[in-house]
């Protein structure tokens, strides 16, 4: 039986479009998910990192299934969720919870922090008694960081700072002890200082709770120490993936190369020359034919205008989705 606790496979999710004219037969879609497939392994940290607009969070609320997949497979546990019923779905996110990205719009503002900590475990019923109930709650917040809890069980979220709130946010994923965590840019909205406190807190819960965690991000510059793998994802699919060292030492896909090279070093000597793309991101309605990442590539060749590249090994687990790197692999 396979470890892994989550996976996709093939899947896709397509929007459907206004058709854009009266005479207008073809259905337009777009591409938001587009034949992605990767497992997440028990207690693992899978950064998935892209610009924006790339299918990241679209990716997070089908996997959970606030979306529903247009094809492919869902797997959690071993079991296949991509068609689950309603009561289905709310039993498997009794053990996926999400971290959304903005703990300002993810709380309730007339709830106190206790009930809204505590709100998942009314929706499940999972609380044998009151005295049941608060319990869980404060270690929940004690676990998230918030100490004493019981300082905080009659606050309301305006009296919190925005890694306060962002606590509680991942307090109220805690209390129904999930096995999975999808975080959704956690920490992108909050100040500089804070997000290392919250960071360090998401790996402490890896290793002492055993949660496997999917951190969505667009700064390559937050995982390197904290991801056991990185996937690359561009318009909908994913181009790169590896174990985090592979990917940030030894990039293969292009893309991939341009969004290291312009992640701040430290130290000026391990600095990459600057790759600008140019250009926009292509239309995700209209996805160009060939490789996807041609009209943007510095090194795109004719071929790549006309050949869709799969994703190959190029180490031991690590795959890229590059016409040039097959040639290079397979030589």
């Amino acid at each position: 039986m396979s470890d892994s606790v989550l996976e996709a496979r093939h899947l896709r999710k397509l929007f459907p479009v206004a058709s854009g004219g009266l005479f207008r037969r073809r259905p337009l879609f777009v591409h938001a998910i587009d034949d992605v497939s990767f497992t997440l392994g028990k207690a693992e940290v899978l950064a998935v990192v892209g610009e924006s607009g790339c299918g990241k969070s679209t990716l997070a609320l089908t996997l959970l299934g606030l979306e529903r997949a247009t094809s492919g497979q869902i797997c959690f546990d071993g079991q296949d969720i991509t068609h689950a019923s309603r009561v289905q779905l709310n039993e498997m996110r009794r053990h996926v919870q999400m971290i959304f990205q903005d703990p300002y719009e993810s709380l309730n503002p007339t709830m106190t922090i206790g009930e809204i900590v505590a709100e998942p475990l009314d929706v499940h019923g999972l609380a044998a008694s009151r005295a049941d109930r608060e319990a869980r709650v404060i270690a929940a917040l004690e676990d998230a960081g918030l100490k004493p809890a019981a300082n905080y069980l009659n606050r309301l979220p305006h009296e919190l700072s925005g890694g306060q709130r962002q606590r509680v946010v991942i307090a109220g994923a805690l209390v129904l002890e999930p096995q999975v965590l999808l975080a959704d840019e956690p920490v992108s909205m909050l100040d500089v200082s804070i997000r290392a406190e919250i960071l360090n807190l998401l790996a402490e819960l890896r290793q002492t709770r055993g949660i496997s965690i999917l951190f969505i991000t667009h700064d390559l510059g937050t995982v390197g120490y904290f991801a056991d793998r990185i996937a690359v994802m561009y318009l909908g699919r994913i181009v790169e993936i590896g174990a985090t060292l592979d990917v940030l030492q030894n990039p293969q896909h292009p893309y991939t190369k341009a969004l290291l090279s312009v992640v701040p070093a430290p130290n000026p000597r391990l600095r990459r020359q600057r790759i600008i793309l140019q250009g926009e991101t292509p239309n995700p309605i209209a996805i160009p034919a060939g490789c996807r990442f041609h009209p943007r590539c510095p090194v795109a060749e004719a071929r790549c205008r006309e050949r869709d590249p799969v994703l190959v090994d190029v180490g031991i687990g690590h795959e890229a989705a590059c016409l040039l790197v097959e040639g290079i692999w397979d030589s």
